[in-house]
């Protein structure tokens, strides 16, 4: 089979391996010109972990991950008023879990790629034309496709689902938050933060900050807001929003780069996972936001569960979707947590991470804050 699969990131990288080595013929294209160096640290667990494992890429994970201390939340002198430990949290998923930036999970998927694969960057998708007998592909350098299938995992702003599907207004389910990300250099800030994940213990919005190995400083913002409305220059809008908090945080703002990672926090829920001979995987199906914290992981899972249902994409999405609903109640539910909108949430948020140093406590917040275990297929 022939298949178009649009957008390089995490999910179609994966589903791209799949398919190539077992005997598929694909065209990746991505509209960006080249790798995305913008991107969050991740906690990588669950689905995604196994997909990695049964591609033979869990080594190169770890090698490329981190292992920090804890997730510390601290005041505006710096003092750290609460903390989760990653040990005790990994220990929850029976040390299945790694730490590691986005970039880096679709460098490992990326130089995985069988040479079969053409990948394709600068080739935006224009066009669709799904017809009975095959589907046609216009790219933006002018080129066109024809293929058994076309795939959509272009993510949460997916051009595929517009073409085929809708305006993504009919689709985005906005939560209510902001979120940018952006990698800096300052010494002493990395001295602050190393072998830890620092953020603010503020209310409404939050900054937080962690040291990589070569150096640098990755941070990443989130605020409430109830206009999801992007800002026309997102620096300036994440320097005016957070320039109130203290500690580190003055610093960091200093030194955010002009381009930066800048979006809203949003779900996408769909009726229906395909068209004809189109259908999505990954955030173009089933975002299931910042808040569940699992997206680059569902996007794997989704993405291998697809690889197996190839000829009955229906199939595929009975599996998967169940799942992805699942995930997204997990994290709405826990919006209020994630970043409290009041000092009375605040300081109970702090009570309860002081409890998770209980055994069965720590448990039971693992659980709520990851939900259900998720099997590949029939695992």
């Amino acid at each position: 089979m022939r298949v178009v699969v649009c957008g390089a990131g995490i999910a179609g990288l994966t589903l791209a391996g799949r398919l190539a080595t077992t005997g598929h013929e694909v065209v990746v294209v991505e509209r960006s010109r080249g790798p995305r160096p913008e991107g969050y640290m991740i906690d990588f667990f669950g689905p995604g972990y196994d997909v990695a494992e049964r591609m033979g890429l869990l080594p190169r994970f770890h090698e490329l991950g981190y292992r920090f201390l804890e997730a510390g939340y601290h005041d505006g002198t710096g003092r750290r008023r609460a903390g989760l430990s990653f040990e005790r949290f990994a220990a929850g998923l029976h040390g299945r879990m790694t730490s590691i930036m986005r970039p880096d999970v679709e460098l490992i998927l990326r130089t995985a790629l069988p040479p079969e694969v053409d990948l394709r960057f600068g080739a935006a998708v224009v066009a669709v034309d799904d017809r009975a007998d095959g589907v046609s592909v216009a790219l933006s350098d002018g080129t066109s496709l024809d293929a058994d299938l076309l795939v959509g995992a272009d993510g949460i702003h997916s051009t595929v689902r517009r073409l085929v599907f809708g305006d993504e207004a009919e689709f985005l389910r906005y939560l209510g938050f902001h979120t940018a990300a952006f990698t800096f250099t300052d010494p002493e800030v990395h001295r602050l933060v190393a072998g830890r994940f620092c953020l603010t213990d503020t209310v409404g919005g939050q900054v937080g900050c962690y040291g990589l190995r070569d150096g640098g400083v990755a941070a990443f913002t989130v605020h409430r807001t109830p206009d999801p409305t992007l800002p026309a220059d997102p620096r300036a809008a994440v320097r005016a929003t957070y320039g109130t908090l203290g500690w580190i945080v003055p610093r960091v703002l200093e030194r955010c780069p002009p381009e930066i990672f800048y979006d809203q926090v949003a779900q996408v829920e769909l009726p229906r996972w395909r068209s004809g001979r189109v259908v999505l995987v990954g955030d173009a199906c089933g975002a299931v936001s910042l808040l569940a914290g699992q997206g680059a992981s569902l996007g794997m899972g989704g993405a291998f569960v697809l690889a197996e249902h190839l000829d009955d994409p229906d199939a595929y999405e009975r599996r998967w979707r169940p799942v992805v609903v699942e995930k997204q109640r997990v994290a709405r539910a826990g919006a209020r947590w994630f970043l409290p909108a009041t000092p009375l949430r605040l300081h109970v948020r702090r009570w309860a991470m002081r409890l998770a140093r209980l055994p069965w406590v720590d448990r039971r917040i693992a659980t709520s804050l990851v939900g259900k275990p998720t099997a590949l297929l029939g695992d």
